[in-house]
This record gives C-alpha cells, sequence and structure tokens, in this order.
C-alpha cells in the first residue's frame, strides 16, 4: 500500500519493517495527518502507536520434580521457544550445540544450531552506548531468560561461588529463536494463540498491592513469582560478638576484618542541605564523606548503596522497615545487607553505647528455605483489573533468587548471575510449556495451558494471605502436566465471543484479531462465566447476593474408558451444586460438559472466599479454584471507559511474553 501525499523516496524513508507471517502489516514513521488518512483506509484493520516497555525483573528446576532424571522426550527437540527480550550471549555453554539433532523441518530460519534464529528491531534507532546493534545482549536479561527456559546443562556454573552445581533450562534440547525488539505489536500473542503457540507472561512486578496484575488476555499463561527452597543471606558480626542475620547476594570478601561502624544519621552532609533525618536513610548526595570514609554505615531504608560508595564507605547494613516486603535477596556494589527492623534496633543501641563501634559483613551463603514456596512480595496481585471474571495470575513458578546464564559485558565479566522476577518465573512456565508440548505436539495452547493449571500443586493459603489473588490455581508441576487427565479446551472462536462479551464491537474486535470476517453481534456486556477458562471466578457488587452459573467442557485425554466424580472443597457461607456430578469416558477426545451454580447470601466488603471443585478417575485428579469477592458497585463495565479498557487491553496483552514461541520481559 502507497503512503498517502509521500514520495516513493520519502515512503521508503518511513519504513521500517515488514511482517507477513501471522499477520499483514508494517512499522512506519508517520505524521499524526498520515495516521488519520491509514486509519480511515479501506482494508487497515488497526494503527498502533509504538510503546517501549519495561523489564518485569538454579535448583528451581528440581524443586518442581522436573530432574535430571525426567528430562523430555525425544521430541523436544523439534520444541522451539522463542523469546521477545534483550537479546542473547550466544557464546555461553548453556547455548551449546553438542549432541544436537538438525532443527525442525517446520522452522524456516537460517541458523541450524540451538539457537537457531535471532533478530534484532529498533524502529528508533536509539541505542544504549553498551548496546550492540544486532540480537547480542548487553544487559544480560535477555540470556538469563532463555537459559532458564531451555539453556544446556553446564556443571560448575556459579555467580563468584554461590550457588554453585549444574545449571540447566527445563528442556534443554529445545530450540531457541530471540527476538532483541522494543516495540512489539500489542496484539502479536493473539495471532500466537491463532497460529498454536502458547504466549507465557509474567504477573508483574507492583506487588503485593491488589489490581496490580497485567497480562491478563485469557489466552495468555499469567505467571506470578514464588520462592524455592533456597536463600541467600549475609551475616553482620558487631564488635561485641552478635550476628545478625540478612537477606543479600554479597560477593565480596572482607577476610573477616571489621572496621569502624556509624549510624546514617552521624554523618549528616549539612553542606548539601541534608540533617540526621535524612542521611540515616543513606541516600546519594546526603552522606558526610569525611565521616563516612572507611567505615560500615548502618542506615534506616533500604537502598542501593551508591550512597555510601560517594561517601567513600565500606560497606552498609540496612534495616528493613517491613520485613514482608523485602523478603529476597538482592546484589549491591558493596558489601551489604538486609536485616530485619528489630535486628536494626539493636545494630543502633550498640553503636549509642559503644565507644568504638566496629563490624563486619561477611560472604553470602545459601541457605535452605522450609517456607518455600510462597509467592513473592513483588510479585503483582489480582483481582483482574479488566475482566474481574476471570482469575488472573493462573499460577505461579520459581522467581526468586534464580541462577542462569548472563552476557559477561553486563556485569563484571559473569557468566551466570542470581537475580528474582516475574521474568524468571515466566520462562519456567515456557520451558514447563515446551516439555509438555514435546510430549503432545498436537494439543493447542489452551489445551496446554489448562494442564498446568489444574495440575498445580496447591499453595499453603497460610503463608500467603491473597490467596489465588497471588498464585492463581497453584504452583506450577510440569510432571503432572503431561497426564493431567481432561483439559478445558478454547479456540479463538470462544475468544472472539468473550471479547463480545466484554463490550466490543464489530469495530474493536477487528483490532484484535486483525480479521475483516471478525464480528460481534451482542447487544450489552455480559458476565463470562461461559469461556472455557480452567478457573473459576465471581466478582459480586457490593451489597448483591453471591449467584452464577458457569458452563464448563472438558475433553478426555487421559485414559479411554475413564469415570471422574466429583468432590468439591467450599467456604461455608456459599453454596455450590455441580451438574453433572459423574462425567463418564469411553474415547480419548470425547467431550463433557458440566455446569456449576454458586448461591449465596447478600455480600458487602468481603474479602477473597475460596474454594476448589475436582475431578477425579483413581488416577488423575483435576483441580480448579473457585473464588468469590466483592467490587465496587457499577465497577464490572464502567471502571474504566470501553476506549480505554480496549486500549489498556491490547497494550496489556504483548507485555512480557514468555510462551512455546514467545517472551517478553
Amino acid at each position: 500500500m502507497p503512503f498517502s501525499n509521500c514520495s516513493t523516496l520519502s515512503a521508503k524513508e518511513s519504513l521500517i519493517y515488514s511482517y507477513g507471517r501471522s499477520f499483514n502489516g508494517f512499522a512506519a514513521k508517520l505524521t499524526d495527518e498520515e495516521v488519520t488518512k491509514f486509519s480511515e483506509t479501506e482494508g487497515v484493520i488497526s494503527v498502533l502507536q509504538n510503546h517501549k516497555l519495561k523489564l518485569h525483573t538454579t535448583r528451581s528446576w528440581d524443586f518442581m520434580g522436573l530432574t535430571r532424571g525426567k528430562l523430555g522426550s525425544p521430541q523436544e527437540g523439534d520444541v522451539i521457544i522463542g523469546l521477545i527480550d534483550s537479546g542473547i550471549w550466544p557464546e555461553s555453554d548453556s547455548f551449546n550445540d553438542e549432541g544436537l539433532s538438525s532443527p525442525p523441518s517446520k522452522w524456516k530460519g537460517i541458523m541450524p544450531s540451538k539457537i537457531i534464529g535471532a533478530r534484532y528491531y529498533n524502529s528508533d534507532n536509539i541505542y544504549d552506548i553498551n548496546d550492540f546493534k544486532s540480537p547480542r545482549d548487553s544487559y544480560g536479561h535477555g540470556t538469563h531468560t532463555s537459559s532458564t527456559a531451555a539453556g544446556r546443562e553446564v556443571a560448575g556454573a556459579s555467580y563468584f561461588g554461590l550457588a554453585e552445581g549444574t545449571a540447566r533450562g527445563g528442556v534443554p534440547s529445545a530450540r531457541i529463536a530471540m527476538y532483541k525488539i522494543e516495540d512489539p505489536i500489542a496484539i502479536g500473542s493473539f495471532h500466537a494463540m491463532k497460529n498454536d503457540i502458547l504466549t507465557s507472561c509474567s504477573a508483574g512486578n507492583l506487588g503485593p498491592e491488589p489490581l496490580t496484575v497485567s497480562n491478563y488476555a485469557p489466552w495468555i499463561l499469567t505467571v506470578a513469582a514464588s520462592t524455592i527452597d533456597r536463600k541467600f543471606v549475609a551475616q553482620a558480626v558487631l564488635g561485641n560478638g552478635q550476628v545478625y542475620t540478612g537477606l543479600s547476594i554479597n560477593r565480596f570478601d572482607l577476610n573477616g576484618t571489621s572496621f569502624p561502624l556509624i549510624w546514617g544519621g552521624d554523618a549528616a552532609n549539612y553542606s548539601a542541605g541534608a540533617n540526621s533525618e535524612i542521611s540515616k536513610n543513606c541516600l546519594n548526595g546526603t552522606m558526610n564523606s569525611y565521616k563516612v570514609r572507611g567505615k560500615i554505615v548502618f542506615c534506616e531504608t533500604v537502598w542501593d548503596g551508591t550512597g555510601i560508595i560517594l561517601a567513600n564507605g565500606v560497606g552498609t547494613i540496612m534495616a528493613v522497615a517491613d520485613s514482608s516486603i523485602i523478603d529476597f535477596a538482592d546484589n549491591f556494589p558493596l558489601p551489604a545487607t538486609l536485616i530485619s527492623r528489630e535486628d536494626g534496633l539493636k545494630v543502633l543501641d550498640y553503636i549509642r553505647s559503644t565507644e568504638n563501634p566496629i563490624a563486619t559483613i561477611l560472604v553470602s551463603e545459601a541457605w535452605k528455605d522450609v517456607m518455600a514456596p510462597y509467592v513473592i512480595s513483588f510479585s503483582s496481585r489480582g483481582p483482574n483489573p479488566f475482566t474481574p471474571d476471570i482469575l488472573k495470575p493462573d499460577l505461579t513458578a520459581p522467581g526468586v533468587d534464580i541462577l542462569a546464564a548472563w552476557a559477561p559485558v553486563a556485569h563484571r565479566s559473569a557468566k551466570f548471575h542470581i537475580i528474582s522476577g516475574t521474568s524468571m518465573s515466566c520462562p519456567h512456565a515456557s520451558g514447563a510449556a515446551a516439555y509438555v508440548k514435546a510430549a503432545h505436539p498436537n494439543w493447542s495452547p489452551a489445551a496446554i495451558k489448562s494442564a498446568h493449571m489444574t495440575a498445580a500443586y496447591i499453595m499453603d493459603s497460610k503463608k500467603n494471605r491473597d490467596l489465588e489473588f497471588a498464585y492463581g490455581s497453584g504452583h506450577i508441576n510440569p510432571l503432572q502436566a503431561v497426564d493431567p487427565g481432561l483439559v478445558y479446551d478454547a479456540t479463538e472462536a470462544d475468544y472472539i465471543d468473550f471479547l463480545c462479551n466484554q463490550g466490543y464491537n464489530t469495530t474493536t474486535l477487528r483490532l484484535i484479531t486483525g480479521d475483516n470476517s471478525s464480528f460481534c453481534n451482542t447487544l450489552k456486556p455480559g458476565r463470562a462465566w461461559n469461556l472455557n477458562y480452567p478457573s473459576f471466578s465471581l466478582a459480586v457488587e457490593d451489597g448483591q447476593h453471591i449467584m452464577a452459573v458457569f458452563t464448563r467442557t472438558v475433553t478426555n485425554v487421559g485414559s479411554p474408558n475413564s469415570t471422574y466424580t466429583l468432590s468439591m472443597y467450599m467456604p461455608t457461607s456459599i453454596a455450590v451444586t455441580v451438574e453433572p456430578s459423574v462425567l463418564s469416558f469411553s474415547a480419548l477426545g470425547e467431550k463433557k460438559s458440566f455446569t456449576v451454580q454458586v448461591y449465596g447470601p447478600n455480600i458487602t466488603q468481603q474479602p477473597i472466599l475460596s474454594g476448589t471443585i475436582m475431578w477425579n478417575d483413581g488416577v488423575h485428579v483435576v483441580r480448579s479454584p473457585l473464588v468469590v469477592y466483592t467490587i465496587l458497585p457499577g465497577s464490572l463495565y464502567s471502571s474504566f471507559t470501553m476506549s480505554q479498557k480496549k486500549l489498556d487491553f491490547k497494550v496489556s496483552s504483548m507485555y512480557h511474553k514468555n510462551g512455546i514461541l514467545g517472551h517478553k520481559y
């Protein structure tokens, strides 16, 4: 299509990329006038503005039960995990080609190796000074996520001696295709689904506040972050012999040498306008370098440590005001550890009561975390801000203190790094999905997603006060997901019906589908209770009674002749009836439908009520959570304008993609 009011030369200069695989389109630099004219041109489905996205910042596979002796089927090498991320460091041992079979014949790329595809796209042509104008990773994030999902086994991997062992991904023989992209097309995940590609996405790192979950489109697998049974601690040893244990990934060895210890409040940079109340937090520019030089500083908040470095300090002991918020280890540019507020008061008392207080900070150690798994504080929480009747996140996966490959140019020549975030949990879900895909290459994205949700481990509700709003259906369980018994399948037509029920009309629907034959004939918005989703969510407006009827259909993928009986656990305040209560199958692929009726009294300001529906044939347990909670009157359809909801929905549907073919940080 020619550019309006442009010469052939200017059209070529404006065109950036052309796309023709999953949909037909292009990226171009256009004026506002040109955007308007294109939007009104026949044959143009939509014109979307470029968006820059933010990063959602290996014991883990063994922790999930996917040990080295239980790696995937021979078809694993035919599975491709595509990642949209910061690039990849191809020389990493995690991506070596030794012993790999030929690439899958379906692949149209040009690289016959472990990394069978690598592209980069930068429409702005603006690069960081340290970035490469290629798919090569200068940040490390993409290298980390791709090796987590599909890295080869690397013995002796560690981060400066921490977490030493064999690093590997969940599907070490799967192929990797890396797309270094800053401006993805928002509707890509829907088109991926149409092409039998499951897209998994990080839930976001804005927790523990409610309504912060992102990537809530129902065709996406939305992944929260939880802990594994290993944590990193660094101990602070005071001159009086007291030892305080804190969280930190501290690789700096002070060799047991003690240094003078000072409270940040006693080292205010008055010339810069600071005082004791300000400098106690040790922020940049607030510290008196004459007093801090050569000392360890006790700070009353958590910061990145640069304030101490700029003042020539040796290290820092930081007190956490709320231990439930800072519940994971982090890296700092100097010796550091994060202790509890209670221990911080003891350190401050020692400083104030001792003439020459001293301290040292020890190198970190790996300790067993007997409380794992629990959802980490930063993991974004539900409920779903767009569609209250779809429970999000879908499940949780390891995303805390994960060791994986790294770009050595990004951090002190390290080949491996330990970082945390839902971006770390997401590739675990992608690797697990690839594991199931290798065993069942003909399963749909919805079937694979359903298998992981219904086979998930049950999370301990006592450790996660937000319940399913924190962890969805539970903790991912790849071994069980290979044989789930029943699946809740869904097609493009099902998702179109869902969108129409959410208030989309034919025009706005086509912005998502990219198909001029798509249409909506729904007269007004409705509930999402009939979407064949593997979980159940009922949002009740304040003052209304509990009432809903869900319709579901399951497909038999277990034993040809099988009978599933119903069992439930529900809160006493709600009544649930499932009809029928027995599902009998005589063939694989056979489908059976059932209804779930939920009733209860009028409720107001009700936190999440949580129950479970289970189908059991003696071999398989197909488990689905059911949640009931209250929302403000009128917020089902009017919390945003429909145009704003449509925009938010489209944009978020591509955030943090990490799927069997698709990862976005």
